[in-house]
């Protein structure tokens, strides 16, 4: 475990939604949308967020609060997800940073990634990790089933961030389906010209 960590989103519903299935209540929508659907994979992510509820280390969140605001809109008060951040801040296990939002309240990336992170949504957690890069110790940007991130990979390294995917067996495959995918289509094209 690293010392901090911005969690993305996608980590807290799969979570949610694998202690949902081991408690035997009802899936709500939010939880079935959820990437990865295989019920061992979320099981996966669910392990790995107790580990982390149960370690020292810190959540990220930004003083704005619109982390927190994405958690909640994508989840209700009773998904775990959402009491994990609640217990959280209640052992005061949370570091706020600064990030800045544009007019439309995107989340503010300096040059090159304002070109490179294309999900909107997912600038204010870059921003974030970026802010967290002056703390003491460790931190990483903790993901599970949204592959867009290796599409950053290379220029998110290079901004001195660090990456953990919690499935990353899974994900590796998924992003190189969807790169050979991409890749079939511009060839299609090209070739039909």
């Amino acid at each position: 475990m690293k010392n901090r960590y911005v969690i993305d989103t996608n980590v807290l519903i799969a979570a949610s939604a694998a202690m949902a299935a081991r408690k035997g209540q009802p899936l709500q929508p939010h939880h079935r949308e959820v990437t990865p659907q295989d019920a061992a994979l979320q099981e996966k992510i669910l392990q790995w967020l107790i580990m982390f509820e149960q370690s020292e280390a810190r959540l990220v969140l930004d003083y704005a609060g619109e982390i927190n605001v994405e958690y909640h809109h994508k989840l209700d008060f009773y998904d775990y997800g959402i009491q994990l951040v609640m217990r959280k801040l209640s052992r005061e296990q949370i570091d706020r940073v600064s990030v800045e939002y544009d007019a439309d309240g995107n989340g503010i990336v300096p040059q090159p990634l304002d070109e490179i992170v294309h999900d909107l949504a997912d600038r204010k957690m870059v921003a974030a990790a970026i802010e967290v890069l002056q703390f003491p110790g460790t931190s990483a940007i903790a993901f599970a089933g949204d592959t867009d991130w290796y599409d950053w990979e290379t220029a998110l390294l290079q901004t001195g961030l660090t990456l953990e995917p919690i499935i990353e067996k899974w994900s590796r495959a998924k992003y190189a389906e969807k790169t050979h995918r991409q890749e079939k289509r511009h060839h299609k094209a090209k070739h039909h010209d």
